[in-house]
């Protein structure tokens, strides 16, 4: 009981700021405005979330065009020691060989649900027809990844579709990725 506590704990602190670093990514490679003065709400959030870890790893990691690899890097960190933590609450059974792989496959599952959750978001408010800063910064985000689907789902009574068949992608990409997991771990 004690060992799922502490585990659920290191989920939750781990993914926040692993997820915030990973959307820190995204949202600068969308070149999605991220001060306050900009009307982004999430802005000095991620920073705040992010700037301890990512800034130092900037001075040594640059950015690949339009990718703060120093944000990805970050993010896999933060799943590694998350994972070494695992190991050893387990009493660091089986070997750490893997642990680096693991962190690999934390950084996608990550990346995935946190897209889900974006898209999850961004339908919602767009049902809602609210006119805040935070929906125009999730569409920002939602809208290039919806656009490809579009051109190929029209709107069905008027109602567009392509964020439930984004999610459906998302969700078999999790199915894919989570075989994948097994087949390289076992």
């Amino acid at each position: 009981m004690f060992n799922q506590i502490i585990s659920l704990l290191l989920q939750v602190v781990f993914g926040l700021v692993a997820g915030a670093c990973l959307l820190r990514l995204y949202m600068q490679y969308q070149r999605v405005a991220m001060s306050a003065r900009a009307g982004n709400p999430l802005g000095p959030f991620i920073f705040a979330l992010t700037d301890w870890l990512v800034l130092p790893l900037r001075r040594v990691i640059p950015a690949v065009g339009r990718w703060d690899i120093a944000s990805l890097v970050a993010a896999y960190l933060l799943e590694l020691v998350q994972f070494i933590l695992f190991w050893l609450l387990a009493g660091s059974r089986g070997g750490p060989t893997l642990i680096p792989v693991l962190a690999v496959f934390g950084v996608a599952h990550l990346a995935l649900s946190g897209l889900s959750g974006l898209v999850i978001i961004y339908a919602v408010l767009s049902w809602v027809q609210t006119d805040s800063a935070m929906a125009d910064v999730l569409a920002r985000m939602v809208t290039p990844l919806l656009k490809p689907i579009r051109r190929v789902v029209p709107l069905l009574g008027g109602v567009d579709l392509s964020p439930l068949v984004l999610l459906v992608l998302l969700q078999i990409s999790a199915i894919v990725l989570e075989s994948l997991q097994v087949a390289l771990t076992t």
